[in-house]
């Protein structure tokens, strides 16, 4: 192993904030290690296929989303810096059994689960918030993206990458053989141009019109109003879409469709929407609903929360947000 790069742990150590938050990002980050073995194990751990469960999202939740969700319970409520925690895959938030911590920590044990069984990218997604008290209810919960003090994800992909930030700037670090993080990616920056977007192609019938003409216009290339061609990706796990942003600039959008018109959108503000606004927008780009709210501003109103999405490049933020 390379003695000259920063490790993860020096990195926690070095940090202007309290012991507690030093505590959840420790425990986090190895829980996340933990859960890149048993992803890489895949059906000869016999983590793969449906659990044969319902979620809150009444979503059906695989093998891995269960064992995930109860490896980041398990290990961050032991934790003596943890009040309590909520999970995209748990109906209520789980208090801490002790009355010592002052974290709240909200997760997505394993974004984008639909892709681990085709061996495609998946991640976990973790935000941290001050608790007002050592016993807290859903309604400690309900802060504000802003008051955010760490987010983070991990990737496992070819590399297994932990991306961080505590309010100062990205950084990354890869998961080397050894077991360590090591910092390969200091300073993190977006790009505020972009020639990439990421949007589920097939909804396109169910967006609103200004949506609709916004992707015709990509579309159309450089033979069109924008004056230049784009290319489309989509993982479908926003982690790893978020993760591409960061690395080489671009947009992700998941807008409100007529589907379920009822619903504001589908990505999920708690768990997915506030933790990688926080990184978008503090690796320089711009993380809203609709280009203009800014998801960091939204007073949550319950738990479970949905909220339409479009983040990444300042530039193209502006120009979606335009249309």
């Amino acid at each position: 192993m390379t003695a000259d790069r920063t490790r993860l742990d020096a990195h926690i150590a070095a940090l202007d904030a309290p012991d507690g938050l030093k505590t959840v990002l420790t425990v986090a980050a190895a829980t996340c290690a933990d859960i890149s073995k048993v992803v890489a194990g895949g059906a000869l751990a016999g983590a793969l296929g449906a659990s044969g469960q319902i979620n809150v999202q009444d979503e059906e939740q695989k093998k891995l989303d269960v064992m995930t969700n109860e490896m980041l319970t398990d290990a961050l409520l032991a934790s003596p810096a943890v009040a309590g925690v909520a999970s995209e895959e748990m109906d209520e938030v789980q208090p801490a059994p002790h009355s010592t911590g002052d974290y709240l920590v909200l997760f997505d044990p394993l974004d984008g689960s639909s892709n681990i069984d085709i061996n495609a990218m998946v991640g976990t997604i973790i935000s941290v918030l001050k608790s007002a008290t050592p016993a807290p209810t859903e309604a400690d919960f309900m802060q504000p993206g802003r008051n955010q003090v760490a987010a983070l994800y991990a990737l496992y992909g070819p590399q297994t990458m932990l991306v961080l930030t505590t309010g100062a700037g990205v950084k990354g670090f890869t998961l080397s053989n050894d077991g360590d993080w090591i910092l390969t990616h200091d300073d993190i920056a977006i790009s505020p141009d972009t020639k990439e977007f990421a949007i589920n192609m097939s909804n396109l019938r169910h967006w609103s019109q200004p949506v609709q003409t916004y992707i015709g216009d990509l579309l159309k290339g450089d033979e069109g109003p924008r004056g230049k061609n784009f290319n489309m990706r989509w993982v479908a796990a926003m982690v790893a879409d978020v993760h591409r942003i960061l690395m080489r600039g671009g947009v992700f959008l998941y807008p409100w469709d007529s589907r379920e018109p009822t619903k504001p959108g589908k990505l999920r503000l708690m768990y997915e929407g506030n933790p990688m606004a926080f990184l978008v927008e503090q690796a320089g780009g711009k993380a809203t609903t609709d280009g203009v709210q800014p998801i960091l501003d939204i007073q949550p109103e319950h738990l479970h929360q949905r909220i339409p999405v479009a983040l990444g490049s300042t530039n193209e933020i502006d120009a979606y947000a335009g249309v």
